[in-house]
């Protein structure tokens, strides 16, 4: 019975279409906002192209666009190059510590 109330039936409006989506409460707002950046790529997509390209087409092209946005925020959240010199400087340290106390 709690995990019912912890999930929350939602009606997102993206671009011209209602969908339907159970989600759990604390993330409604990234689905609205998803929703929202959805139909604002989606609309300057088709705008600039609507006469040129199938609907078909904008849609993959809005699906790269915030693809897009995901990779490049997604790459300044690595931490991994950080990580490695973390434990080389680390592995360097104790090197030098070990020659300091036997010597």
């Amino acid at each position: 019975m709690a995990e019912q109330k912890e999930k929350l039936h939602i009606r997102l409006h993206v671009y011209d279409e209602e969908i339907e989506v159970v989600v759990k409460r604390e993330d409604e707002e990234f689905y609205r906002a998803a929703a929202k950046l959805i139909t604002e790529r989606y609309n300057a997509y088709a705008q600039a192209y609507k006469m040129r390209k199938s609907d078909h087409t904008i849609a993959l092209m809005t699906l790269i666009d915030v693809a897009l946005m995901y990779q490049k925020e997604h790459s300044h959240n690595d931490t991994s190059p950080y990580d490695n010199v973390l434990a080389r400087l680390t592995a360097e340290m104790e090197d030098a510590l070990k020659d300091g106390k036997t010597t």
